[in-house]
């Protein structure tokens, strides 16, 4: 979560696409290096997972646990990416690691930055990466199922007459939500909800238990990967449903979302207390 936190803190204002720095990569690129879980995640599931060659510290897939760290989403090594000779470097745009990815690309290493805030932006990093990597189908695959998955939930949602009202909870202290302009408020929408954080100023805003208490929501999503300060924010909102994710599919702007869509509606379906 500290890394969604970062990520998202670094995209308070819309970002304008795809930048590519350094040499242009080659023409088969084999050794690949990705600096984000989302980033790994998509390597693995357009079936190039053996060429990467280096990945974060927060990546988790069981697929790359024997890879190279080559650091965090705000300080990558730049020594250690160098040493890996990468064909590509794959990068959330976000002003945090600007400098280093700056270094890497006058260093001579060929670096991809995408943008990954919005659905949007998920959708077109599968098909561009799937274009670098050589396997464009399997990229527009990728993002025409979670396209498609979209349209079915949003159809669903469509016939239910009752739209929850809902704080999807990043971290308890401070206590950030999801608001107008993430990925997860686009996926409330498309499975029935209304996102009481829609009016807030950011994607990711910090709000006080006041706040959070007066805008009294049907539903808590607690995607907190911390505990710290729950309980404060359950003893004041006793009559909430409180739901926890089932997985990180939602969590990661990534091929996942399909599923953590999924994931979401099914818990929206389930009857509210009130």
């Amino acid at each position: 979560m500290a890394l969604l936190l970062a990520a998202a803190s670094a995209h308070a204002a819309p970002d304008a696409g795809m930048v590519r720095l350094g040499p242009a990569p080659a023409a088969k690129v084999q050794r690949v290096i990705t600096l984000a879980p989302s980033l790994t995640a998509t390597v693995v599931a357009l079936g190039a997972g053996e060429r990467l060659v280096g990945v974060s510290r927060f990546d988790e897939l069981p697929e790359v646990a024997k890879r190279p760290r080559v650091g965090g989403f705000n300080d990558p090594s730049v020594e250690t990416v160098v040493a890996l000779k990468p064909d590509l470097v794959l990068v959330q745009k976000a002003p945090g690691n600007q400098k280093a990815v700056e270094t890497m690309a006058r260093l001579g290493v060929a670096v991809v930055a995408v943008p990954l805030t919005t659905v949007a932006d998920v959708l077109e990093s599968l098909r561009t990466i799937g274009a670098l990597l050589g396997v464009r189908e399997t990229g527009e695959a990728l993002a025409r199922g979670i396209e498609a998955t979209r349209a079915r939930v949003r159809a669903a949602a469509a016939q239910r007459p009752h739209r929850p009202k809902v704080l999807f909870v990043y971290g308890f202290k401070p206590l950030v939500v999801a608001g107008p302009g993430s990925f997860a408020d686009e996926l409330l929408t498309d499975a029935g909800a209304e996102n009481l954080a829609q009016r807030a100023p950011t994607a990711y805003p910090a709000f006080s238990l006041e706040r959070a208490v007066a805008l009294e929501p049907e539903v808590v999503i607690d995607a907190a990967d911390v505990p710290d300060g729950r309980a404060e924010l359950q003893a004041l909102l006793p009559t909430s449903r409180w739901v926890s994710l089932p997985s990180k599919a939602l969590l990661q702007p990534g091929p996942t979302l399909g599923q953590g869509l999924d994931e979401l509606a099914a818990l929206l379906r389930a009857p509210s207390p009130r």
